[in-house]
């Protein structure tokens, strides 16, 4: 896929009122240009999870790509990187001139001064590049996980855009379970005395790298980190195997993320709230005019499968699809033969 960059001229209003100038968001899209009223092609429009960023063949390997389920070729798939986050988009780790009593100072990152993002601002975003390419409907949106939070708030912002929508691990609205979560989290960004002093992107790093560790036991589940963690001696005195994992992971995203960018981005996450001025959850939902399919994982304990049976029953029309996997959470990134198996029929369909 080919890397783009849209720059919103003038500002941009967040949902909490606050503005920034020049707002970026980074996309790909299919290498052939999308041509306006005289393009042949289905627009496929993936949304991404938390850490990931739009280029989904490099994330969605086995499903993303030229003769793969949404082939790059065949259709015009796009797939733009969320606010917030620190791969092009605007966000924590962007450069801005700072301000100190009206006076001009040197440019240096957001950091903790970027605005609070929710998902109605990063679906906001995504709109500003739909209408920049000129795409006046999608025939899919798909997404996963934060990725479904933007799927679904999307369908319900741009009704008559969306013809056929696909949610996969995600729910209606935020969980206490999932704010603790993330809470936990912000509590080891801050806990790490280098994140408040805004120096570098380096800021915080530790703290990073424990908080991947506990969101990755959300993302995960008893049998699949009992099937690939144990430890591989019967006398083992201090099991240390799972304990490594969880340092190399920490270790892996702190590599390429920045604290500044996560705290922001677990934010979004607790904003995710479809009924919030629309009179409550089910009447946001029963305003949906796509044909929804919702998909959820059996042994998923950070969206138990309830809760996708949930919106599949208020959302008008919807077909609900349960997968097994011993991954947890993490099933929608890697659960590709089934997820084909259910997804592939409705490409057909809209051919």
């Amino acid at each position: 896929m080919k890397l783009h960059e849209y720059i919103h001229e003038g500002l941009f209003r967040f949902e909490s009122g606050d503005t920034i100038e020049g707002l970026k968001v980074a996309y790909h899209t299919s290498e052939v240009a999308y041509c306006p009223g005289n393009d042949g092609r289905k627009v496929i429009w993936i949304c991404h999870a938390l850490t990931a960023n739009s280029d989904a063949e490099d994330w969605w390997t086995e499903l993303v790509g030229k003769g793969r389920l949404f082939d790059t070729e065949k259709y015009f798939v796009v797939c733009a990187n969320m606010l917030g986050s620190p791969y092009g988009s605007s966000g924590p780790s962007s450069l801005h001139i700072s301000r100190h009593k009206g006076q001009l100072q040197e440019m240096k990152p957001y950091y903790t001064e970027f605005p609070k993002v929710t998902v109605r601002d990063i679906v906001q975003a995504n709109i500003l590049v739909r209408k920049h390419l000129g795409i006046a409907k999608i025939d899919m949106i798909v997404g996963g996980s934060i990725g479904g939070f933007q799927a679904l708030e999307w369908s319900i912002m741009e009704p008559d855009i969306i013809s056929k929508a696909v949610f996969i691990a995600c729910n209606a609205r935020v969980t206490p379970w999932m704010t603790a979560y993330n809470e936990s989290q912000r509590m080891a960004l801050e806990a790490d005395p280098t994140f408040r002093e805004c120096r570098s992107l380096k800021g915080g790093e530790a703290g990073l790298r424990c908080a991947r560790s506990i969101a990755l036991i959300s993302y995960r589940s008893y049998e699949g980190y009992n099937s690939t963690q144990s430890e591989q001696q019967d006398d083992t005195l201090f099991a240390e195997r799972a304990g490594s994992y969880q340092r190399y992971q920490g270790k892996k995203l702190s590599d390429r993320f920045d604290a500044y960018s996560y705290y922001c981005l677990t934010w979004s996450v607790d904003s995710h709230n479809v009924g919030r001025g629309r009179g409550g959850v089910k009447a946001a939902l029963s305003t949906i005019r796509a044909e929804c399919t919702v998909i959820g994982i059996d042994s998923d304990c950070l969206f138990p499968i309830e809760e996708q049976r949930f919106m599949a029953e208020n959302i008008p029309g919807a077909k609900f699809h349960g997968i097994t996997s011993r991954f947890g959470h993490d099933g929608f990134l890697l659960e590709y033969p089934q997820l084909e198996e259910i997804i592939s029929p409705l490409l057909r369909n809209a051919e």
